[in-house]
């Protein structure tokens, strides 16, 4: 079938993102291909850093544009809680506010806790204004194709490389959807292993376990479709054909699948890794995102947990002397400047802003080799602006702290919250003009080598607020004799 396509919609967008920014030669153009010419599977979930392997382009350009290309209405963004033990989409949603730290897979039956490091992944969809494709419109899909593509991802493979919902789809042998109010009649035959039942929705749930002499007779087994289930429900039968009545007594259409495991197979306990997609804590550490959807948020009132993330906080020292000494619009205008000044470099090095606090900046990166350059450009930066700015001296301190924090909404604004921001802040305290320091936790072997031109110290500090000492190391504005040769 033609792929239909808006072009006057396509063609005036795709204007406005060709001056959106900076973008690497015919890099719009492959997008516009891949709209035009793809098909429908392709265009549902794309993930930017499958797209950007593909065609050896560079990962973070392919998140811009599919950024900018979303908030000018090409694209939708998707927001997937995945299932790391059977890699299905357990949740689909639209945008981060509906993302919750709690979720349940029905096919694995278990609980898990929404991380932004791992198990949130944020890929694109093409708009329907757009192009219009199938997975638009999911209630009409097969039910073989809304169980395996709208409800799985490709991404998650076994160590051989196949996709483990290629697995699935081999061993299930019948899917179908559910009438409502009506029973539906589902046989497969199975030999000696286990036949597990499943409902995307969440509705009904079996796992029978298949032994014995195989069986002549006919075998006939009852499912209830009605209300969620938290476990499996167990049964037995022998080998042979075995006849499912799922009887759906909601009001809504639903959809089962049986499937037939060889012995020794379990459900949840298949060797998954997931190939690498855009995850929540990238995102969120993404200058563009953070511009371009201002409006998203977390509502959930714990927050969403961040493994690892790292964190950098600047100040300038002796601002109070500066506004004093050439005046409030003078000062804040310079401040302005270094703030700009700090954010570029900050989004070349891979980070955000998260806010500004004064005269001080957060950011976030998603390594500290990322975090301690960025650092000594900024340093680098601003004095050379002093330069040009005759006694109106700007002078830096920072500091550079990594560990575990917790994603929230303050004051309507993507923060971080958690004792690894408390320790950022102190260790940036420790700073005296032009010196960056960076905490133990932070100081792995990429930093080191980005150090190693440097003269550095290493120290131990008693921070406000924590119990243990801080093993922490300062970096001078000076070049060690060796690297200044």
């Amino acid at each position: 079938m033609t792929a239909i396509v808006s072009e006057q919609l396509l063609d005036e967008r795709l204007a406005k993102l060709e001056t959106a920014g900076s973008w690497s030669p015919r890099l719009v153009s492959k997008l516009e291909n891949h709209i035009r010419s793809a098909d429908d599977d392709a265009l549902f979930r794309i993930n930017p850093l499958a797209f950007a392997r593909e065609r050896s382009l560079r990962e973070e350009e392919v998140i811009d544009l599919l950024l900018h290309a979303t908030s000018l209405g090409l694209f939708g963004m998707d927001w997937l809680l995945l299932c790391p033990k059977c890699s299905c989409v357990v949740e689909s949603l639209r945008n981060l506010e509906g993302v919750h730290r709690h979720y349940h897979c029905y096919a694995c039956q278990v609980d898990l806790e929404a991380s932004l490091d791992d198990q949130i992944a944020i890929t694109f969809t093409v708009s329907p204004e757009i192009r219009a494709i199938a997975f638009h419109h999911p209630e009409e899909l097969s039910a073989s194709d809304y169980c395996f593509k709208y409800g799985a991802t490709r991404d998650g493979v076994l160590p051989d490389g196949r996709p483990f919902v290629d697995v699935k789809m081999a061993l299930t042998k019948a899917v179908s959807y559910l009438p409502p109010g009506e029973t539906t009649r589902m046989v497969i035959e199975a030999g000696e292993g286990s036949i597990f039942g499943t409902s995307p929705e969440g509705n009904a749930s079996l796992l029978y376990s298949v032994e014995g002499q195989p069986s002549a007779a006919d075998q006939v087994a009852q499912v209830l479709y009605e209300k969620p289930v938290l476990e499996h429900m167990p049964g037995s039968v022998t080998p042979g054909v075995i006849t499912f009545e799922v009887k759906n007594a909601t009001a809504r259409r639903g959809t089962f699948m049986l499937a037939v495991l060889p012995p020794g197979v379990k459900v949840g306990e298949a060797p998954i890794k997931f190939l690498p997609f855009l995850t929540g804590k990238r995102l969120l550490t993404t200058q563009a995102f953070r511009d371009l959807f201002r409006s998203e948020v977390i509502r959930s009132s714990e927050g969403i947990g961040v493994k690892d993330i790292t964190l950098l906080f600047t100040d300038v020292k002796g601002s109070t002397a500066l506004y004093d000494r050439i005046g409030d619009l003078n000062a804040f205008a310079l401040v302005q400047q270094h703030f700009e000044r700090l954010q570029d470099i900050t989004a070349r090095f891979g980070g955000a802003i998260v806010k500004t606090i004064g005269d001080a900046v957060m950011a976030a990166f998603l390594k500290p080799a990322d975090a301690v350059t960025a650092a000594l450009a900024m340093r680098a930066e601003i004095a050379g602006f002093n330069r040009g700015q005759p006694d109106r001296q700007l002078i830096l301190k920072i500091g550079i702290h990594k560990g575990p924090a917790i994603a929230v909404t303050l004051n309507e604004r993507l923060d971080y919250f958690g004792q690894t921001v408390n320790i950022a802040a102190r260790v940036q305290h420790l700073a005296n003009a032009d010196e960056i320091y960076v905490s133990e936790e932070a100081c792995d072997d990429d930093v080191k080598a980005a150090l190693k031109p440097f003269n550095v110290e290493a120290k131990t500090a008693r921070l406000r607020g924590v119990e243990r000492d801080q093993q922490v190391f300062c970096v001078s504005s000076h070049a060690t004799s060796a690297a200044a040769q």
